[in-house]
């Protein structure tokens, strides 16, 4: 394979016609905005798509993106792990439109779901919040809450995973639609 580990995406915007280009961001949020000709296979479907993405990398190189490069890091750790070579696009969409580049918006969509970072940031803060009044107002262990959420912060930042994120992507508005993942392996398969 060519492509390097990352991608800068002035490189990547030459390249996109080359590219077979992987968004692992929730439906709503590729919904609301991603690369040309990406297609869409969340990072907890990853492995699912294992034998799919490897026929589209036999075939040409591999894209990964999501919103900031910490989500396509992790995808692209589970490829090599299975030996598939592909490369991230260097700050995600944030950084592909900080360029000047244009997201493609699917027709249809009506309104996009909150970006993962925004949701985790929302259920952070109205967690800590929860266990500052509870423990304010009934009993002050309830605080223990609040020093769980920043326990789970500080975690996440030392080893760039997100468990909070994990588990919100798991609710319905995050999820993919069956036949939308469907679509999306028989594109690569047909690469």
């Amino acid at each position: 394979m060519t492509t390097p580990t990352a991608l800068a995406p002035r490189e990547a915007r030459t390249r996109l016609d080359e590219l077979t280009i992987i968004d692992v961001r929730t439906p709503g949020e590729y919904a609301g905005g991603h690369l040309p000709g990406a297609l869409n296979v969340p990072l907890d479907q990853i492995r699912r798509a294992l034998p799919d993405i490897r026929h589209a990398a036999g075939r040409g190189d591999v894209l990964v993106v999501c919103a900031s490069g910490a989500r396509s890091e992790n995808a692209c750790k589970i490829l090599t792990e299975n030996g598939v070579t592909a490369a991230t696009l260097s700050g995600g969409t944030g950084a592909w439109t900080a360029e000047g580049h244009e997201l493609h918006h699917p027709r249809g969509a009506s309104h996009a779901t909150w970006g993962m970072e925004r949701q985790v940031r929302l259920t952070a803060g109205v967690t800590v919040l929860l266990g500052l009044l509870l423990g304010l107002v009934v009993h002050p262990a309830f605080q223990l809450i609040s020093a769980g959420i920043a326990g789970g912060l500080v975690f996440s930042a030392l080893t760039n995973t997100c468990g909070m994120a994990a588990i919100l992507a798991k609710l319905p508005h995050n999820r993919p639609r069956a036949a939308d993942l469907d679509d999306a392996l028989a594109a690569l398969r047909n690469r």
